[in-house]
């Protein structure tokens, strides 16, 4: 796999998190469960006013999360030859893709207003993809690229532009990610407005096509 094919994957990737992040905070109680730095400010916020609910959808979200990236990381730790895009990166997605498509499942079961359990399901389950998703992404490597927080993908950017410490085409990858990660929350919080049933598809059918180009990819090389 060529490396402009790995960071249009990693892009497509970015758009996915914008779309979860979006339906999530739609959908599931306000709370983030791919920006985990968001997702604390809203626990904060959630226990400084006394919402119960809010801060234990906020813990579940980080706990989800934080499962996520425990398993991702030991399934990318395999060791294999160098490669641009692993085949452990692919694993963590499929398994990132199984996780999604329950939630998917589990959004067109319970409806629009699920019960507080169900609810809860649905953020773990959402949480934990993203977290193997930032596995996957730091099994890769690109600099500044994680695909789930940007804020210091952000000030990478600035800085770069201010001290010219990067080359253009790093640059232009930050810049069109961030672009990415703000289309992707477009476009997840535009079909959760006109057809809310199937918001969730967004992000299965952007890591499915991560997962269809490079399960393709690699076994051409």
């Amino acid at each position: 796999m060529r490396p402009r094919v790995r960071d249009a994957l990693l892009l497509t990737l970015t758009a996915a998190t914008g779309s979860v992040d979006a339906v999530s905070y739609l959908g599931l109680g306000r709370v983030f469960t791919a920006n985990m730095t968001g997702n604390l400010v809203l626990l904060g916020i959630a226990i400084g006013q006394g919402q119960l609910a809010g801060s234990l959808r906020a813990v579940i979200a980080f706990a989800g999360f934080a499962i996520g990236v425990v398993v991702g990381v030991r399934i990318t730790a395999r060791t294999e030859a160098a490669t641009v895009w692993p085949h452990t990166a692919t694993l963590a997605l499929l398994v990132e893709g199984s996780l999604l498509l329950g939630l998917l499942a589990g959004w067109e079961i319970t409806g629009d207003r699920p019960a507080p359990v169900a609810l809860d399901t649905l953020i773990a389950l959402s949480a934990g993809a993203m977290g193997l998703q930032t596995a996957a992404a730091r099994r890769l490597g690109v600099l500044g690229v994680t695909t789930t927080f940007v804020t210091g993908m952000l000030t990478g950017l600035i800085a770069a532009l201010v001290t010219a410490g990067s080359g253009r085409s790093q640059l232009g990858l930050w810049a069109v990610t961030l672009g990415g990660l703000v289309i992707g929350a477009a476009v997840g919080a535009a079909v959760f407005t006109v057809w809310r049933p199937g918001a969730p598809l967004v992000a299965v059918l952007l890591v499915g096509s991560v997962l269809g180009a490079a399960t393709w990819s690699t076994r051409r090389d």
